[in-house]
C-alpha cells in the first residue's frame, strides 16, 4: 500500500518512503506533507506505528501545523479505530486532513488467515496510487 502511494507521489514531488521504525521527528520536520500508512492490529494501530507517534509527537509539536496529511490503514475487517487513532495524533499536531482515511480490509478472520502473509489486490492498490498521486499533485500545485 505504502509503496503504491509512494510510486505515484514520486511523479509529482520529491518523495521519501520510510518505515515507522526508521522514521522519526526529523523526517516530519523536513517534509511538506505526509501519508501515514499503518496496519491495524486488534482494533488499533500496530505497535511500531504507535512507537513512531510516541517518539515523534512532542519533538515536532508546534512545528508542523497546517501540513497536509492523508492516511491508509490495512485492516482485517474494520480499521476505523486505527484511523481514528492516527486522526487524533494529526489533530494534536494541527495537521490538515486532505482526504478521508483509505481503509483496506483483508477480511482475514481465522487464525491461519490472520497470521498468513497478505497481498493487496490490484484494484485496492490502484486506490493507494490514486491517493499518492493526489497528495503529490496537491503539494506540487500548492493546493494544500
Amino acid at each position: 500500500m505504502a509503496e503504491a502511494a509512494y510510486s505515484a507521489a514520486c511523479k509529482e514531488v520529491v518523495t521519501i518512503l520510510k518505515t515507522a521504525e526508521d522514521a522519526g521527528p526529523e523526517d516530519l520536520l523536513r517534509a511538506d506533507g505526509y501519508i501515514f500508512c499503518a496496519p491495524e492490529n486488534l482494533a488499533a494501530i500496530a505497535g511500531i506505528m504507535k512507537d513512531f507517534y510516541d517518539r515523534s509527537y512532542y519533538p515536532v509539536l508546534g512545528h508542523i501545523e497546517g501540513h497536509p496529511y492523508a492516511q491508509m490503514v490495512c485492516a482485517g475487517s474494520d480499521g476505523h479505530n486505527a484511523a481514528r487513532q492516527t486522526a487524533r495524533v494529526a489533530h494534536g499536531w494541527r495537521l490538515k486532513q486532505v482526504q478521508p482515511p483509505l481503509i483496506i480490509c483483508t477480511f482475514a478472520q481465522k487464525t491461519e488467515e490472520i497470521l498468513a502473509e497478505k497481498s493487496i489486490p490490484e484494484e485496492q492498490l490502484i486506490r493507494c496510487r490514486d491517493l499518492g498521486a493526489a497528495m503529490g499533485a496537491g503539494l506540487s500545485m500548492g493546493v494544500f
